[in-house]
């Protein structure tokens, strides 16, 4: 059996700088906000177990200790199924929410990346040095949002785009992330875009189910600030800190190496579980 040497991820930094609050609520992830603060719906997708934690809503008394334990028995479900699986259309056709993978990424495992405060941090108001701008019209008026990139960022995903079938999946609004996306990704390393419609309503937080994408669970990482956004999935992430606008940053390329070695493991849980 061929072994492989890896290389051991950076231990994360504390961050030097505190955030601004200064985003439009409900555009950006925010790292990852809570569903309804936009009024912006989002669709449930069925578990693969029946779900009866609506049915104790209207319940008299210990209404709310019932609906506690089946919010728990949810996680738990989840997370022992790994996710909640592909969608499956009115047609009975199941629908992941990436397309076949390209005959140039075949043999590629899936590089899943966070966009807010883990590849730029965008804020409402203006930021010395912002590398870009971008209008986003909310509410028929529009507003600048004033983007940083991390450090490293541009050398990260040209990289990674060799190694890796790279998918930036955001808890965003896609009116914001696309323009912030068409002017960071200027190699055009990212294969696919997924958004806010996309992630998985769980317990109030917007969750990136990857068994939803269509990809081999053992082939697939993803790379994000917030733990709440693959609570599905912790023995497929590489956690990163919190970034806001410490110049002197370097986890991005700290990460190269590792993610390089990680490429031709046979099953990634192997190595991120994190209770190895």
């Amino acid at each position: 059996m061929q072994t492989v040497d890896l290389v051991v991820p950076p231990s994360r930094p504390t961050n030097t700088l505190p955030p601004e609050v200064t985003s439009v609520d409900g555009v950006t992830s925010g790292a990852v906000q809570p569903p309804g603060s936009t009024g912006e719906p989002i669709a449930r997708i069925p578990t693969r177990e029946s779900d009866d934690s609506e049915a104790t809503s209207y319940m008299e008394d210990d209404s709310e200790d019932l609906q506690v334990v089946d919010e728990q028995a949810e996680e738990e479900r989840l997370i022992r199924n790994g996710g909640a699986g592909i969608p499956i259309g009115a047609d009975g056709v199941p629908r992941p929410l990436l397309p076949p993978i390209t005959a140039d990424h075949t043999g590629r495992k899936c590089l899943v990346l966070d966009l807010d405060e883990t590849l730029v941090h965008s804020s409402f108001r203006p930021v010395p040095n912002a590398d870009f701008v971008v209008p986003v019209e909310i509410d028929f008026n529009w507003h600048h949002f004033h983007v940083l990139k991390r450090p490293g960022v541009d050398r990260f995903l040209q990289q990674m785009g060799e190694h890796y079938e790279i998918v930036v999946y955001t808890a965003s609004l896609s009116k914001y992330a696309d323009p912030v996306l068409d002017q960071l990704d200027t190699t055009r390393a990212v294969t696919h875009r997924l958004f806010r419609e996309s992630c998985y309503n769980h317990k109030g937080n917007y969750v990136k189910d990857l068994s939803q994408l269509g990809r081999p669970i053992s082939d697939t990482i993803i790379l994000d600030n917030s733990p709440a956004s693959y609570i599905f999935h912790p023995n497929n992430a590489v956690p990163v800190s919190s970034w806001f606008n410490d110049p002197h940053d370097v986890e991005l390329i700290d990460l190269v190496p590792f993610l390089i070695d990680l490429k031709v493991v046979p099953d990634v849980q192997r190595i991120l579980n994190p209770s190895r």
